[in-house]
This record gives structure tokens, C-alpha cells and sequence, in this order.
């Protein structure tokens, strides 16, 4: 089914999840998968690992997602592909029956200083993909607090009603964590003429190291009330996993306050803390 029209009846609640090592069977990523089946997800993102890694695992994490009876939403990037290279990968996406797709550039791998394949922008991904597969629901990524290399809030934000105008259907934010932040460029987004659903990236608090490393390497802000988390629970792991989770709790409830389309959890292939959070936050 196609998101674009789930996001017409509801909001949506889904996941994202990422391929384990060559070596590491599926089976973690089923399990985890399972346990939140609980929440009735209305579909699986289906991403790389770090820096554009494991993206040969994609089709087959794809199936796994699919035989659990899950809807699957592909992660494509532009970063080193052709034309052909598009045409093969997502025709596979396609005959394992992909109705959805989420176009994105790409982060640059260490040492790249362009994509090296025949697409710079995820907004020419999308018009390729729109008119060599018109079937599928077209997703893109939008940034709350402005695309690192953007620069301006406002460039970013026409980037954002670009993408829409080259066929992007819906939108899932980068992460984020703060809700000023969130509200203020869902205002700016609409008052630009961004009418497609947005729904809300969130990544879990927990564990120090991962919130600094992902908030630097995407440009998000981290709030006084994150910060005192940071502070108090410097050297106490377990302290600030507690800590963190109540934090994300408190974010998912904030978050549905505004104007999104649905939640998107960054699961990391761990359900044992997202079921705590989720429960919290009253799923």
C-alpha cells in the first residue's frame, strides 16, 4: 500500500532499521521487528549502515521486512550511481513488490567531494525515478534545523518545496530534538507552499557518544533539557539511558502536538528500549 494514502486517514507510527554485517544473518532485525508488531507500525524504512555501508544487504533486508508482513520503504541514495544503476536497483525493489520509495543524495563517503554518479541532488533522483517508475509513492528527506551545506534556512526550505515539485509525496525529518526547532519550520514550511505530510524523524536518547557523533554529523541542536542530561550522567550509563528514554517519551508526546503527519522511531535495530519509550509516551 502506498504510504501517501495511509497518511490521507491517519497518523502513521513506523520504523527504521538497517542491515546487519555480511557475516550476521537477518535474524536480530526479524526479532526486533516482532517485539514491536506490538505497535502495529504502519511500515519499515529500510536504510544502509554508517556512511553508505551494507547498501548491498538492502534487498534482502527489504524481504525480510515483507515476510513478516510489514510494509517496506527502500532507502536509495544517488551517491555513485548511474542512470542504469538506478534502474537495476530499484527494478529489484520492484519485483519484490516495493509500492514506496525514499530518495535521498546521500552522505558523502570520507574523501568524496561530489557524488560520482550521474545525479547531484536528491530532487533530480526524484524526477528520474518519477518517470521510469511512476508507480511508486516517492518520499524525501527534510531537515528541521537546515541541511548542513545549506545556506540558509530559507534556501533550505525552497530545496524542501522543491522536492515536492519534482514528485515527493511525503516527507520524514532527519532527526531532531527540539520542538521549538520542529514547530518553527513546520510554520515555515507551509507558509513556502510545502503541503505534503511531514512526518517526524525521532532518535532515541541512549547513550552518550551517539547523540553527540549524530548531532554533529547533522547539524541538529541539542536542547538545555538534553544538555542537563549530558552534564548530570556524564559517567553514568545507566543513569542517562534512564534519563534519555523519558526524555524521547516526553519528545513523541510534544512532537504530536504539532502539525506532523506521523513519527518515524531510528530503531537501531533495538526494541527493548523503543518498547519502554513508545510505552511511556502512551502507545
Amino acid at each position: 500500500m502506498k504510504i501517501a494514502e495511509i497518511l490521507k486517514k491517519k497518523r502513521t507510527l513506523s520504523f527504521e532499521v538497517f542491515p546487519p554485517k555480511p557475516e550476521v544473518p537477518m535474524d536480530a532485525v526479524a526479532n526486533t521487528l516482532n517485539k514491536l508488531s506490538r505497535f502495529a507500525p504502519d511500515f519499515i524504512s529500510c536504510t544502509y549502515g554508517a556512511g553508505g555501508s551494507q547498501r548491498g544487504r538492502n534487498l534482502e533486508l527489504c524481504a525480510t521486512v515483507k515476510n513478516i508482513g510489514q510494509i517496506f520503504v527502500p532507502h536509495f541514495t544517488c551517491i555513485g550511481s548511474s542512470r542504469e544503476d538506478v534502474i537495476k536497483v530499484i527494478g529489484g525493489f520492484m519485483d519484490l513488490g516495493a509500492e514506496n520509495l525514499l530518495a535521498l543524495r546521500g552522505d558523502y563517503p570520507p574523501g568524496w567531494e561530489g557524488t560520482k554518479g550521474d545525479f547531484s541532488h536528491a530532487d533530480e533522483l526524484l524526477v528520474f525515478i518519477g518517470k521510469e517508475f511512476p508507480q511508486l509513492s516517492l518520499c524525501a528527506a527534510a531537515y528541521p534545523e537546515k541541511h548542513l551545506t545549506a545556506p540558509s534556512f530559507e534556501s533550505d526550505i525552497a530545496c524542501l518545496k522543491n522536492k515536492q515539485d519534482c514528485g515527493a509525496s511525503f516527507f520524514i525529518t532527519q532527526l531532531c530534538h527540539n520542538n521549538a526547532a520542529l514547530e518553527q519550520f513546520l510554520e515555515k514550511a507551509r507558509k513556502a507552499g510545502v503541503s505534503a505530510p511531514v512526518i517526524a524523524g525521532i532518535m532515541p536518547i541512549l547513550s552518550r557518544e551517539p547523540v553527540i557523533r549524530m548531532t554533529l554529523s547533522n547539524g541538529c541542536s541539542i536542547p538545555a533539557e538534553l544538555a542537563e542530561i549530558m552534564g548530570k550522567y556524564d559517567k553514568d550509563p545507566e543513569g542517562f539511558a534512564k534519563a534519555g528514554m523519558e526524555f524521547t517519551a516526553a519528545l513523541i508526546h510534544d512532537f504530536q502536538k504539532l502539525d506532523i503527519a506521523g513519527l518515524h522511531l531510528y530503531t537501531m535495530n533495538k526494541w527493548e528500549a523503543l518498547t519502554t519509550i513508545l510505552q511511556s509516551a502512551g502507545f
